[in-house]
C-alpha cells in the first residue's frame, strides 16, 4: 500500500474542501477509536464528503493511487469494521456530512435519505409524515443509515419487521473505482436480473460505499401494549412467545429476554431503576404488541396471553404497563443492560444466533462450558430471543483482575462459538464481522461460501482499496 503523498492529500483536500478535510491528530482522534476501546487506528486523513459526486471523486483517486479507504458512519460499530489499521496510511471516509432527507413518498411508503442521516432522524422524518420506520437500536441517536445497512443491523423489532436489509427498496452505491450505481428505486417488485442491493447490505463497506437509500415505511401503530413477565426458565420464555404470537395473530413486535443478574446490575447502577415485579425470578421477558386498534383491546390480548402463560406455568408473575411512564421504566431496564455491565468490570461479548427452538439448550450449554473454564464468571445472556439472537455476555468474576479476564476473550469466544456451530447458528447475528470475527467465519461457513465471498470481493474491488482486512 503506497503512503499518500503530499500531492495526493492536496488533491483529496481539493475534492472535499476545507470543511471536509481533517489532518490534525487531535481532530482525527474521535474517528480513530471505537466505543469499546478494542480497536484504535491511525489515518493519513479523515475525509468528510458532502455529496455522492465527492465520494465518487475520492474513490477514483484512491483507485488510481492504490490508497486504502475505510468508510465510516456514526462510529458505533462493535467489531472494528469502521476502524483504520495502525499504519497511519489509510484514509477514513466519514459520511457524516451527507445527512439530507431527500424525499418522502407517503403514498408509496418510502423515505429516501443520504447515508449520513442518523437513524433517529430517519425515524423522526417518518413520524412527521404519520409513518413508521421500525429499525430501532440503542445507538439510534448517533448511528447512521449507511452504517446500519452496511452491517445489516437488527435491533428490537426484527421479530415483526425484519433486519435492516428487509427495510430497504433501493440503494445508491459508489464502487471501488468511483463508478456510481444509482439504484434508488421505490419499487417493491422488480424481477429483472440480480438484486444488487443485497450485495452491499451486510458487506461492511468492503464492496462499495452506500451513499443513499430508499427505506420502507409502515403505518404507525395506534396502540401499544407492553408487559414485563417473570418466567421460570428460557424454555418457558420460548413457549410463551408462541402463545403470545398465536393469540395476537402476529402482533408481537418485541420479545426480549432479561436474566435476573441483568436486573440486579441495572438496579444497582442506574439511578431510579427498580425491580419490575415484587418477587424475584431467574428470568424475565419484555413483551410488546402493536396494532392499529385501540390500546384497551390490545391490552386484552396481552392479558389473554399472560393468563394462558400463568395457567400453563410458563409465567409466574407479570405486569402490563398502565402508562407511558411505566412503559418507559420497563424499557429502561432492557436498554440499560449493555451499559451497566461496564460498572461490573470486564465484559466479554458474544452476539450469536441459533434457531429459536434451540435457545434454551444453547444458553444452558454455553453457561456450563464457560463456568467450567472459569469458575465465578457471571454470564449475562439477554436480548432478542424472539428472533433467535442473544447477547451472551460474560462479566468478570468479582475478585478477578479486569485485564486478566479480558485476556481470555479469544478463548471464551472459542468455547461459545463452538457450541453455536454445533447448533447450526451464527457467530454474528447483528453486529457484523469487521476485524473481530474475520478469522473465525471460515470455521462457520463452507469453503464454497468463502470462495464465493472472495470472488465477489475480487470482482468489485480488484485492487483491494475498500476497507481492507475486514470480513474476508
Amino acid at each position: 500500500m503506497p503512503k499518500p503523498t503530499p500531492e495526493t492529500l492536496q488533491r483529496l483536500r481539493d475534492i472535499v474542501g476545507p470543511k471536509g478535510f481533517i489532518e490534525a491528530e487531535a481532530d482525527m482522534a474521535p474517528y480513530l477509536v471505537e466505543r469499546r476501546d478494542l480497536y484504535k487506528g491511525r489515518a493519513a486523513a479523515v475525509l468528510k464528503p458532502a455529496s455522492v459526486e465527492e465520494v465518487s471523486a475520492i474513490m477514483k483517486l484512491a483507485h488510481e493511487a492504490g490508497l486504502h479507504v475505510v468508510p465510516q458512519g456514526g462510529n458505533t460499530g462493535l467489531v472494528g469494521g469502521q476502524m483504520p489499521d495502525g499504519t497511519g496510511e489509510e484514509i477514513v471516509l466519514s459520511l457524516a456530512r451527507m445527512n439530507r432527507v431527500r424525499a418522502l413518498d407517503a403514498e408509496n411508503n418510502t423515505l429516501t435519505v443520504d447515508a449520513g442521516v442518523t437513524l433517529a432522524a430517519a425515524q423522526d422524518a417518518a413520524r412527521q409524515a404519520g409513518r413508521l420506520f421500525p429499525l430501532s437500536l440503542a445507538s439510534e441517536g448517533s448511528c447512521q443509515i449507511g452504517g446500519n445497512l452496511a452491517t445489516n443491523a437488527g435491533g428490537t423489532q426484527v421479530l415483526r419487521y425484519g433486519n435492516a436489509r428487509d427495510l430497504v427498496l433501493g440503494l445508491e452505491v459508489v464502487l471501488a473505482n468511483g463508478d456510481i450505481w444509482n439504484g434508488l428505486t421505490g419499487l417493491r417488485k422488480d424481477n429483472t436480473g440480480y438484486d444488487l442491493r443485497h450485495l452491499f447490505m451486510g458487506s461492511e463497506g468492503t464492496l462499495g460505499i452506500i451513499t443513499g437509500a430508499v427505506l420502507k415505511l409502515f403505518p404507525r401503530p395506534r396502540a401499544i401494549s407492553t408487559a414485563f413477565a417473570a418466567v421460570p426458565d428460557v424454555e418457558a420464555a420460548v413457549k410463551l412467545l408462541r402463545v403470545a404470537d398465536d393469540l395476537s395473530g402476529g402482533q408481537v413486535t418485541t420479545f426480549e429476554l432479561v436474566p435476573r443478574i441483568g436486573i440486579e446490575f441495572v438496579t444497582r447502577h442506574l439511578d431510579g431503576a427498580s425491580d419490575p415485579l415484587p418477587d424475584i425470578s431467574p428470568w424475565y421477558v419484555l413483551i410488546e404488541m402493536t396494532a392499529g386498534t385501540e390500546t384497551a383491546k390490545l391490552d386484552e390480548t396481552m392479558e389473554m396471553a399472560l393468563a394462558e402463560g400463568l395457567d400453563t406455568k410458563l409465567v409466574t408473575d407479570a405486569a402490563i404497563a398502565q402508562s407511558e411512564t411505566q412503559r418507559g421504566d420497563f424499557w429502561r431496564l432492557r436498554e440499560a443492560l449493555s451499559e451497566v455491565q461496564r460498572a461490573e468490570g470486564g465484559s466479554i461479548k458474544h452476539d450469536i444466533s441459533v434457531p429459536v427452538s434451540r435457545m434454551a439448550d444453547f444458553i444452558a450449554a454455553a453457561t456450563d462450558a464457560v463456568s467450567a473454564r472459569l469458575p465465578g464468571v457471571r454470564p449475562v445472556p439477554f436480548g432478542h430471543i424472539g428472533d433467535g439472537n442473544v447477547h451472551f455476555n460474560l462479566s468478570q468474576p468479582v475478585e478477578m483482575d479486569k485485564g486478566s479476564f479480558l485476556a481470555l476473550w479469544g478463548e471464551m469466544n472459542g468455547i461459545v462459538h463452538a457450541i453455536v456451530r454445533e447448533m447450526g447458528g451464527s457467530i454474528s447475528a447483528e453486529h457484523g464481522v469487521g476485524q473481530l470475527k474475520r478469522d473465525e467465519i471460515a470455521a462457520t461457513k463452507s469453503p464454497v461460501e468463502m470462495a464465493l465471498m472472495r470472488t465477489l470481493k475480487k470482482a468489485l474491488d480488484p485492487k483491494g482499496v475498500l476497507n481492507p482486512g475486514k470480513v474476508v
